[in-house]
């Protein structure tokens, strides 16, 4: 048996050691044999490579080697083993699982960058591990176990040269790490260091192309991600300036993007939903609520139900005697919890983005407040990662107006990735003058380039703060040139990220008016739903970019014009729907809301037998449920009572609208309330219209439509 000291699903954090703990009744034997195993594996780091802690790594590997020989020979012995040597076996066995993650951190990817800044740290871990080995070494009863002397020797030597090790930082580690220092206070000063020093340093980690820079800084993001959850401010100054430390060397060492080239050989480049960062802006803020504190959930685990709550709120109603749910008051089948890992990471990087602290229970209500706002300026930004950014910004804009095709490219490609970290950086980039060149390059021929610039454009405008960017975008005439590329767009994906684009720019009013007012714009994006090239994720994008237009009034007619209804309803019929089918409801909703809309919904063949089997269906969402309500609610009030005779009939809808009554929002419980109101006033009202040829619900999944 075993028991572990780290319950925990996330990934390890670096420089931490979740061992696990063998029984104190285990048999010697059986640990001899777990011994050796973690002896081989550690003996393996031989063959690794470590660019930073060369000399402390190889000394560790060295001293498990010698210790190996002797448990080897204790093995082949076939030694009798008494229990009085379990405690010397025990502390070695936690000390080689330590040493295992020391140096899986030293020679994991990504890493050389934080291990060679945190140098003095990491060295220090290393001797006191070194020390562990002597300690349990001291307690061995090695007279009491029959080995050859020379072994026996052996194992003497290695406690004796434990207990003295020292593990100093090398001289070169210190030296680079000094140089790294220099080069930040550089940062601060608003000097622009020597790219001689920058590649010093990237040759010293063994970061030799872009690839192997962009996958420090995805390192290093994801530490500060944790330092932030764990309010750990000074460290995520230190990471902070480090990330842009290898930003900047990244940009401006490296000509061109070695990671993963597309067919043509091009720029390929990442899908704008591939990172969690990206769809935070497409989420539900309240998602991340817990149902019972009402607070950002820090540890969100799933029950026996489905339902997700913040492990201490669940924690506490359980221990209250409570059984059921507190969501849907449904008897619980045990109270085992599950971590949910996936919305725990998209909760800790919208915290990240926001500048929202995630804390424990004490703090819970202050965080309910937070998590509407979002960050308007840095916090913990240190000078030189204020700077060092500034002076990425002011080179891609250089690059972006003076450089050849293939820096323009890149250009476009790194402020792509840099307008989806934080709205500092996002900020620096959009204030340096780079919009006009980037709209520029949405003319290009290469699809590469076109789909890098369009992408950046539509990662500067995704935050609710980017005014000042959205209106230069419109200033510089970019809405004739985004419709440009959502109708002619080289690639499919490029177009999808133009509707996005219209989408993000549609939260100001002023735009939504303008962009309705362009005769191409909302027929081509109705257009491209037609398209078969189109995945769900693009038809997301574009119903998004029509909803986002929906805002303004005046395009609701424009919308109806284009057959947009008849378009939804297709789609809500296909069995792949489930991707977009919120977002296809809710144009419908607001389309519903006037009687025009509800009479080209109602004309519509299966538009209703669609709705119905939608709201029926345990698959969607709580939001879609809650729009399928408020357009039959919408229908029976406009299509009078002819659309109310056929929703009467499918006996499943009552069901459907009184569980909406029970376990739905509060806004779906009103609008299922309302609409169970009007279906039995018209039952108790002894009409006989069936009878006069009334509308029913028929059995082709099709409807007499009231108009």
């Amino acid at each position: 048996m075993i028991h572990s000291s780290n319950s925990s699903s996330d990934r390890r954090r670096i420089l931490s050691f979740p061992v696990v703990h063998p029984c104190q009744n285990i048999l010697p034997a059986t640990l001899l044999v777990s011994l050796i195993s973690l002896a081989h594996k550690i003996c393996d780091y031989q063959f690794k490579s470590f660019v930073t802690q060369r000399k402390n790594a190889r000394e560790t590997v060295r001293y498990v080697q010698n210790l190996l020989i002797f448990l080897e020979e204790v093995r082949d012995n076939n030694s009798v083993l008494l229990h009085s040597i379990n405690l010397c076996f025990f502390e070695l066995h936690l000390s080689f699982q330590k040493i295992m993650f020391l140096l899986e951190d030293c020679s994991q990817e990504g890493s050389h960058s934080w291990i060679l800044m945190k140098c003095k740290q990491v060295s220090n871990e290393f001797r006191v591990l070194i020390r562990t080995i002597a300690t349990a070494l001291d307690v061995l009863p090695i007279g009491l176990i029959d080995l050859p002397n020379e072994v026996k020797e052996i194992v003497v030597l290695v406690a004796k040269q434990a207990e003295k090790a020292k593990s100093e930082v090398e001289l070169t580690d210190e030296r680079t790490a000094v140089l790294v220092t220099s080069i930040l206070n550089q940062f601060d000063n608003r000097v622009a260091p020597n790219p001689t020093d920058l590649k010093r340093v990237l040759d010293y980690l063994n970061i030799r192309n872009w690839n192997q820079c962009n996958k420090e800084i995805k390192f290093l993001e994801e530490e500060i991600s944790t330092a932030r959850a764990r309010g750990e401010n000074r460290e995520v100054d230190f990471l902070r300036n480090l990330i842009v430390f290898v930003i900047y060397s990244r940009v401006v060492v490296f000509d061109f993007i070695d990671e993963h080239r597309s067919s043509s050989n091009n720029l390929s480049i990442f899908d704008h939903g591939s990172k969690p960062g990206s769809m935070i802006s497409c989420l539900d803020s309240d998602d991340f609520l817990c149902p019972i504190s009402l607070g950002i959930m820090s540890d969100p685990v799933i029950i026996s139900t489905g339902h997700t709550f913040d492990r201490v709120s669940i924690q506490k109603w359980f221990k209250s005697g409570n059984l059921i749910c507190p969501k849907t008051g449904e008897k619980l089948t045990s109270i085992e919890m599950v971590p949910n890992s996936a919305l725990r990471k998209l909760i800790h990087q919208f915290c990240f983005e926001n500048g929202i602290p995630i804390v424990r229970e004490a703090s819970q209500n202050q965080n309910r407040k937070d998590v509407k706002r979002t960050k308007t300026e840095h916090t913990s930004q240190s000078g030189a990662a204020e700077e060092a950014m500034k002076m990425v910004a002011e080179f891609l804009q250089c690059n972006l107006s003076t450089g050849t095709t293939s820096d323009k490219n890149k250009a476009a490609y790194e402020i792509r990735l840099i307008a989806k970290s934080n709205i500092f950086d996002m900020s620096c980039v959009a204030e340096s003058g780079t919009i006009p060149y980037l709209l520029n390059l949405l003319s290009s021929m290469s699809p590469s380039t076109q789909e890098n610039a369009m992408a950046a454009l539509l990662n500067l405008t995704r935050h609710q703060k980017s005014a000042n960017i959205k209106q230069s975008i419109v200033e510089n005439c970019g809405l004739i040139l985004i419709l440009d590329v959502l109708i002619e767009g080289l690639k499919i994906e490029t177009r999808k990220l133009a509707a996005l684009t219209l989408f993000h720019l549609s939260s100001v009013e002023e735009y939504r008016k303008l962009i309705g007012e362009i005769p191409e714009a909302i027929p081509s994006l109705v257009g491209l739903l037609k398209e078969n090239a189109l995945d769900n994720s693009g038809k997301k994008s574009v119903v998004v970019a029509i909803l986002g237009l929906l805002w303004f009034p005046g395009n609701h007619k424009k919308v109806l014009e284009c057959r947009t209804v008849k378009i939804l309803v297709d789609l809500l019929n296909l069995e792949n729907s489930l991707d977009f089918i919120t977002e296809a409801l809710a144009v419908l909703a607001i389309l519903a809301e006037k009687q025009e809309g509800s009479s080209e919904i109602l004309r519509t063949s299966s538009a209703l037998y669609a709705l119905v089997a939608t709201l029926e269906s345990s698959s969607i969402s709580a939001p879609a449920k809650e729009y399928c309500v408020s357009i039959l609610l919408c229908l029976c009030i406009n299509g009078g009572k002819e659309v109310v005779a056929v929703l009467r009939k499918p006996t499943s809808l009552m069901c459907s609208l009184y569980n909406l009554l029970t376990q739905g929002t509060s806004r779906a419980c009103k609008k299922s309330s309302s609409l169970l109101k009007i279906l039995h006033e018209f039952n108790d009202s002894g009409s006989s219209s069936n009878r006069s040829g009334r509308p029913e619900f028929r059995q082709d999944r099709h409807f007499v439509h009231a108009q």
